[in-house]
């Protein structure tokens, strides 16, 4: 094992999971407003938006991101539409979260009980207090270990970017073991790099689920 290699190069896998991260943030931040949006078109069962939205659905979670990446960045280009690497990562990400995350907060409205709509209207609550207050609450204790997964897997996702020439911690990576043929001095930068990156976050989004799942929070 070559350290003085490890030594000189894991700066560049820093710079590299620095880009990683600002690219999967945005796209879960993203994918979580498109899915937000898409789960309520899909519960409220509205006409036309719903059927659109279903086949967003399945035509997102049945391509892989590899494809949605190389639609972006090859494809919109021969429409006259150019994006930069970073909006097609942004973007193919926010395309393919959306659907995951849409599904996660439809399970979570649809496991409660239409009585307890109905219970908080007959006591003279709004439809909107009564999804703020009541079942909105709910919903987000049972989808939150849906949603706390799919935020895990987006961030894996992002080792696919290097198609689109973006300098993440796999283009970093691939780069080094081509010019330098240390191949096993960079695989393990790489793991110990995605191991930084998604630990901590593995950790918080269970701690969180634990106290809203057993009503901790506040405690």
């Amino acid at each position: 094992m070559d350290f003085q290699f490890i030594k000189t190069y894991a700066p560049m896998y820093v710079e590299a999971a620095k880009l990683t991260m600002s690219i999967a943030l945005l796209g879960i931040l993203l994918s979580t407003l498109v899915g937000f949006i898409c789960c309520l078109i899909r519960y409220y069962k509205i006409p036309i938006l719903q059927r659109v939205i279903g086949m967003y659905i399945e035509l997102s979670r049945n391509t892989p991101l590899l494809i949605q990446l190389f639609f972006l960045y090859f494809g919109l280009p021969k429409l006259g539409i150019f994006l930069s690497s970073y909006a097609c990562g942004v973007l193919g990400l926010t395309f393919l979260g959306g659907s995951y995350m849409a599904e996660a907060f439809r399970s979570g409205l649809e496991s409660i009980p239409d009585i307890q709509m109905e219970s908080g209207l007959s006591l003279g609550l709004t439809k909107w207090q009564v999804l703020c207050y009541i079942i909105f609450p709910q919903a987000v204790a049972v989808s939150l270990p849906a949603f706390s997964a799919n935020v895990i897997f987006l961030i894996k996702e992002t080792s696919v970017f290097s198609v689109v020439a973006l300098a993440d911690l796999m283009y970093v990576a691939k780069g080094l073991i081509g010019l330098y043929y240390k191949t096993d001095e960079s695989l393990l930068m790489l793991v110990v790099a995605y191991l930084v990156l998604l630990l901590p976050i593995s950790l918080i989004l269970s701690v969180i689920e634990k106290k809203v799942r057993y009503g901790g929070v506040g405690n």
